[in-house]
């Protein structure tokens, strides 16, 4: 199974504050483990909300609004994708990951819409995408 995890930003992150060596240090060892354990497909850093783009969708029309973005506890610092053999993998794997920023944050992980999960659900079974 695939997962998407992203690390949420904090006001530091925002301001483009860099953690401190030590932070980076550790996350350098916790994807090390990741690589080593064959887990990791992918990951990256993102720069500030006041470097990015959002695009709003409505119909036909496309409005571009540029950053910084006001809602704090949206915002990603970084994300990476996990290769896992459940979701149990994937939040043991997370639990370690270590908290770079200086006030707490949160990591989220989404599991990826997989080929299978597209599959018409069969007589009195739930949808594979986990919505009834």
């Amino acid at each position: 199974m695939r997962v998407m995890v992203f690390v949420k930003a904090g006001e530091d992150t925002e301001q483009g504050v860099p953690p401190p060596a030590e932070a980076f240090a550790a996350m350098d060892r916790f994807t090390e483990a990741l690589v080593n354990a064959g887990v990791l497909v992918a990951g990256a850093g993102l720069k500030p909300s006041a470097s990015a783009k959002r695009i709003l969708v409505d119909g036909a029309a496309r409005t571009v609004i540029d950053g910084p973005f006001a809602e704090m506890r949206e915002m990603v610092a970084g994300f990476s994708i996990w290769e896992v053999k459940d979701m149990d993998e994937a939040l043991a794997w997370a639990r370690r990951c270590p908290n770079i920023m200086a006030v707490p944050s949160a990591v989220e992980i989404w599991p990826f819409i997989e080929a299978e999960d597209l599959a018409a659900p069969r007589d009195g079974e739930r949808s594979r995408l986990g919505v009834a």
